[in-house]
């Protein structure tokens, strides 16, 4: 096992990194911007390094800064969080490269998975479904009309190497399909210096539903469940439950067994995501992360089990240390994502905390690094904080969530708070009757921009 650990990220996740540190008897080394120098993460660490200044680019994305800061501590291995480095494979193979252990899967999982067209690929030889779309890369605009034509419309246009809704266009028929397909290129060439763009059938309807897996390396893989996280606006989520309200324990079983098997047979190391778009009892694989993810808390509610430290265990070497049999789900749990955001336009609101009181009681968490002075930096994302709720069943969740958004104090900034307290009100959100385009309707008649 590690004796010390960097965490090369910031708020909230470096927090919950630096717990199961803690928890473990292992030291943290936090690394931060001049502008995170009175950051909690920095406060609770154990050794703190200043790596460069308020642009994230030169610090928090500066592989020479984060590698000299383990050598300067003596850190053995890296937790990246999420965001920032924790999908970049060129990182993961310096860090190696210079005797380190990544606290990850390896760059080779991570580039395969990363590249949308080869996932999809081998997703295919894995035995996962996919949605019908083009073989590769759609060339150029003739092309796309001609696959376009085959699958049918509507279809969707997405960014070989994109992510969070970059450059994603959904042409509805032949007639704007030239101008989603140039669009969609421009945006993912502009985000992430690659213009290559695949094609799908665009679903109706889909719910958003992504399958939590962990794998050691040496052959075991197991999967948590799922996650529906199909509330969202422009792609971004919102308000993640587990276990999802629409799939059967049949379905669950069935799904899983399949990512299980998967990550087993690939000898994935550590926590990842398989996403799917679930419509009329199928389902339908869109992408993998390579990760932790921000809504990993709701599993770990239902699971009874600290994935970090599973994490970090299986970067140690060690096996699982749970099979399949053990992980048996517990009630139902939901979390809100707490914003420093401005409503109706959601425009960031960085500013100083002036008052803030994490809500607490029976099942309830609130992973954040607020405190009470704190200003939060304009350079960074605006996510200051989740809420989590747990129940015996998703009717108490729900009440739960609403005694404890009542509870949350955050004065100084706007926040997302008033939307959660809207939604709770919503029949559609109380039944769980909604899909990943639910969320962006109602904002459009009760939000207005």
């Amino acid at each position: 096992m590690f004796d010390k650990i960097l965490i090369a990220n910031r708020g909230e996740i470096a927090l919950r990194v630096i717990r199961a540190c803690r928890e473990m008897g292992i030291a943290s080394v936090a690394v931060h911007s001049e502008a995170d120098s009175d950051a909690m993460h920095v406060r609770m660490a154990d050794e703190a390094v200043c790596i460069g200044p308020n642009s994230s680019t030169l610090s928090y994305l500066s592989f020479p800064a984060i590698i000299a800061a383990c050598e300067i501590t003596g850190a053995q291995a890296i937790h990246p969080g999420y965001g920032f480095l924790s999908e970049n494979a060129a990182f993961v193979q310096i860090v190696e490269d210079h005797g380190l252990a990544f606290i990850g899967p390896s760059a080779e999982h991570i580039r395969q998975m990363g590249d949308k067209i080869t996932a999809k690929e081998t997703a295919k030889i894995l035995g996962i479904p996919v949605v019908p779309g083009s073989p590769g890369g759609v060339p150029d605009v003739e092309t796309a009309k001609k696959l376009a034509a085959e699958m049918g419309y509507p279809v969707i246009i997405k960014a070989t190497a994109g992510g969070g809704g970059r450059g994603m266009k959904v042409a509805e028929s032949e007639e704007v399909i030239e101008t989603a397909f140039r669009t969609a290129r421009s945006e993912s060439k502009a985000a992430f210096g690659n213009d290559e763009v695949y094609m799908e059938k665009y679903l109706q309807k889909p719910r958003h539903i992504e399958v939590q897996v962990f794998g050691d390396g040496q052959g075991g893989g197991v999967h948590l469940g799922e996650r529906d996280c199909s509330l969202q606006r422009r792609h971004q989520k919102v308000f993640e439950e587990a276990p999802g309200p629409s799939i059967s324990p049949e379905e669950r079983a069935e799904i899983g067994g399949i990512c299980a098997r998967a990550i087993a047979e690939m000898g994935y190391r550590g926590a990842g995501t398989i996403e799917f778009l679930y419509e009329d009892g199928q389902f339908f694989f869109i992408e993998m992360n390579t990760r932790l993810q921000v809504e990993h808390p709701v599993t770990e509610a239902i699971f009874r089990q600290d994935l970090v430290r599973e994490q970090i265990r299986v970067a140690a070497g060690e096996k699982l240390s749970f099979t399949q049999d053990d992980l048996v789900i517990d009630g139902h749990s939901i979390e809100v994502r707490i914003n420093a955001e401005r409503l109706p336009n959601f425009a960031p609101c960085p500013g100083k905390i002036t008052q803030y009181h994490a809500p607490g009681g029976y099942g309830v968490r609130m992973d954040s690094a607020l405190y009470d002075g704190y200003s939060i930096p304009p350079y960074y994302d605006s996510l200051i904080g989740k809420l989590i709720v747990h129940g015996r069943d998703r009717p108490e969740a729900l009440a739960r969530l609403k005694r404890a958004l009542g509870e949350l104090i955050v004065d100084g900034v706007d926040t997302t708070v008033p939307l959660f307290h809207a939604l709770l009100e919503e029949p559609d959100v109380l039944s769980g009757n909604y899909n990943i385009h639910w969320l962006e309707k109602w904002l459009a008649v009760n939000m207005p921009t």
